[in-house]
């Protein structure tokens, strides 16, 4: 349950194995703008929470699932009444959330790019840019040695600071001045660790920008290497910021879902580049969903060594 869509991913999970999909079903809920002014959850957003995690729950039981791990990200975790939703998604659906918290989203995450790029990448450093938070770690194990999320995601930033479509000038200023602010400390702690081998994004916002930019299609499959650049990250912001989000919706790449908040994850990618020191990153393919399933998989192996 992100902060932008509920995703549901069937998996054959076994030790040692890729966590392909064998079924992938989603849809758009946008539950980051439905936070009212007091940061809870509404009504309307909850509702449609709960009615979407009964239909992935009823299309599990249907493909056969042996098991469901359900959990929430950015939007429910930061909602004010974040219990009260859980227990009225129970009464509905019978599927009970586990909220990650924002450091755990980005260990995961990191452990997912880790297991992508293998022991000879070294040291990584991994952006994930989300609808609600922003996600960013560093290290040379499984587990980073640093993990920040900050609520930086496209959908958030949007919703709390852009008004009218296209984003005045003015409001993208104050926007990049924001993000700076908040980005300085997490980057200065991850930069003293030093420069990655590998540099590595995560999440659909950064391989639409890829994509943007020259990247292969998504149908051109996983293993076509992808790269960000900075110089063309700023060519872009440049372009797609004095465009309608109707306009955008018509770029190759771009989902009618998310043209409105391309504008905002472009701004807080290029911040992060910069102050993380980053010119390149590579788009890696796995990101959240792979890195929980990979740790339900190593659980799995943890007590069959026990027994």
């Amino acid at each position: 349950m992100g902060s932008n869509t509920v995703h549901l991913v069937a998996v054959d999970a076994t030790a040692g194995g890729r966590p392909t999909p064998m079924s992938d079903w989603k849809t758009s809920l946008r539950l980051v703008e439905l936070i009212d002014a007091e940061g809870a959850l509404s009504e309307r957003g909850t509702k449609k929470l709960a009615k979407a995690v009964a239909e992935a729950s009823e299309l599990a039981q249907q493909l056969g699932c042996e098991e469901v791990i359900a959990f929430a990200t950015s939007a429910v975790r930061s909602a004010t009444n974040s219990e009260a939703v859980i227990e009225h998604v129970v009464s509905k659906s019978g599927v009970r959330l586990e909220i990650l918290s924002g450091e755990d989203e980005a260990r995961l995450t990191f452990l997912a790019a880790r297991r992508w790029y293998g022991w000879s990448a070294g040291r990584i450093c991994n952006l994930d840019i989300g609808g609600g938070s922003l996600e960013i770690s560093s290290g040379t194990d499984e587990h980073p040695d640093a993990a920040f999320s900050l609520d930086l995601g496209a959908g958030r930033l949007t919703h709390t600071w852009f008004d009218t479509d296209p984003p005045e000038r003015k409001k993208i200023n104050l926007l990049r001045d924001y993000i700076d602010a908040e980005l300085a400390e997490p980057a200065r702690a991850l930069r003293a660790y030093g420069q990655p081998r590998v540099a590595a994004a995560t999440s659909k916002t950064f391989r639409t920008l890829a994509r943007l930019t020259g990247a292969a299609p998504s149908s051109a499959g996983p293993f076509v290497t992808r790269r960000l650049t900075a110089p063309g990250l700023r060519q872009l912001i440049a372009f797609i910021s004095r465009m309608t989000a109707a306009d955008r919706a018509e770029l190759e790449g771009v989902s009618q879902d998310r043209s409105h908040q391309i504008v905002a994850g472009a701004l807080v990618a290029e911040a992060s580049m910069r102050a993380l020191e980053l010119e390149e990153l590579d788009i890696c393919p796995w990101a959240l969903r792979e890195g929980v399933i990979l740790r339900r998989i190593d659980k799995g192996i943890e007590v069959e060594r026990d027994s």
